[in-house]
């Protein structure tokens, strides 16, 4: 055999090997859990209704393997909302009032950064969840969302300022995006944003809770209940599933939601997840295609608070799309973010979201677009977990109701 022959046979072997090599760790980050436990909710439902696939809800329980700890790093946040962060490794934090804080990764905290409009931070209203820009570090453009306050009522609107260079207050903030119509009330405002891969930003917007709005959620001339996809300006974005549809909001991306106040995107695959709280159960993560129905409030896994069924009492039709996973009895998600770091490679491309009245940080497990793991992290804190993102260290960052920062890393 030729010198030639044997050394195009090693080098295919090689490349082969290096291949199936890399598959494998590739498929191993989403391969099941070895230790499979019980579901974590043990609670009775609050309704009888049946998922539409195995898997929907009470999926089995997980436990991290790896040692890591719990630390609060800050404490004395005034009501933080949005966490994220920053280039430089620093963590960036709204405060509902219309402040912002920057905070170390040892827990060091600013005073209090203004520069706000006047916001509605009523209830669940306020200066909410907040994005760098993707060129942060030449222009120092920040991306917010907020409780627009006007005479007419409140709304969920997009702005965007610079951070001065002394870093004390936001500048020429204007908003580039209003979920029309206004209205006089303080409830169900979404809204978190993210940047897709090309730039471009996603908002989720709530149905403002009352009766009266909340058949909008279903309409598209609103943008109540609503994924919406813009520019860095707020225009609408080209390709826009509804961009052509006569009497539509060009900016819709996906509607039928009712709060969605969790938003990330996958990091392989570059889809959009969203998580929303139901009524009365009825959670929901899921994955979001453009110009699909979430079903809200025409299909759903929950009931009023009174107890009573909501429209038809029905979790499935024709045309809506089905949550990828749902809580009954309600875990009350918000904020949340993918693990895309190796310094806990089993928790890597798992779904980190926060849980209000539930108290407690649940991690997802994925495979093939499917839950296939959960498992209930810092639960014994007592605290309404707001918001959690990844820090650039590989850690996990989580603000809470009651002003606290944690730090979760890996020991």
């Amino acid at each position: 055999m030729s010198r030639f022959k044997i050394t195009t046979i090693i080098l295919f072997s090689f490349v082969y090997i290096s291949a199936s090599c890399q598959e494998e760790q590739e498929n191993k980050t989403e391969e099941p859990p070895k230790e499979q436990l019980p579901p974590v909710e043990t609670r009775k439902p609050n309704t009888s209704y049946k998922p539409a696939f195995d898997g929907q809800t009470r999926i089995s329980g997980v436990k991290t393997a790896t040692p890591y700890e719990v630390k609060i790093i800050a404490d004395g946040l005034s009501k933080p909302w949005g966490v994220t962060a920053l280039p430089d490794g620093r963590l960036i934090i709204t405060e509902k009032a219309g402040t912002l804080r920057i905070a170390t990764t040892s827990g060091e905290l600013s005073a209090p950064i203004i520069g706000f409009p006047g916001v509605d931070d009523r209830s669940q209203g306020g200066l909410l969840d907040v994005a760098p820009a993707p060129d942060f570090e030449t222009s120092r453009i920040l991306y917010f969302t907020f409780a627009e306050k006007t005479a007419q009522g409140s709304l969920t609107a997009v702005g965007k300022g610079k951070l001065a260079a002394d870093e004390k207050q936001i500048e020429s903030f204007q908003v580039i995006f209003r979920a029309i119509p206004y209205f006089d009330n303080s409830m169900h405002f979404g809204s978190r944003i993210v940047f897709d891969n090309k730039g471009d930003i996603f908002v989720s917007t709530g149905e403002r809770s009352d009766m009266a709005t909340r058949p909008k959620a279903q309409l598209l001339n609103n943008g109540y209940g609503k994924v919406i996809h813009i520019t860095t300006n707020g225009n609408p974005v080209d390709g826009n599933p509804f961009i052509n549809t006569p009497g539509a909001l060009p900016e819709i991306y996906t509607y039928g939601h009712r709060n969605p106040q969790g938003l990330a995107i996958h990091p392989t695959t570059q889809e959009l997840w969203l998580s929303e709280m139901g009524p009365r159960g009825g959670d929901e993560i899921n994955l979001i295609k453009p110009g699909k129905n979430y079903g809200w409030a025409t299909i759903t896994y929950g009931i009023e608070y009174s107890g009573q069924t909501i429209g038809d009492g029905i979790t499935q039709k024709e045309g809506m799309e089905q949550p990828v996973y749902y809580w009954d009895p309600v875990f009350s998600p918000s904020g949340m973010t993918f693990y895309s770091s190796d310094v806990i490679s089993e928790w890597k491309n798992n779904l980190f979201i926060g849980g209000l009245n539930s108290k407690h940080i649940v991690r997802i497990v994925l495979k093939d677009n499917k839950v296939i793991g959960e498992e209930r992290l810092l639960t014994d804190e007592d605290q309404r977990f707001r918001d959690i993102g990844e820090g650039k260290d590989g850690a996990l960052y989580a603000i809470t109701d009651e002003g606290r920062l944690y730090r979760i890393a890996k020991k």
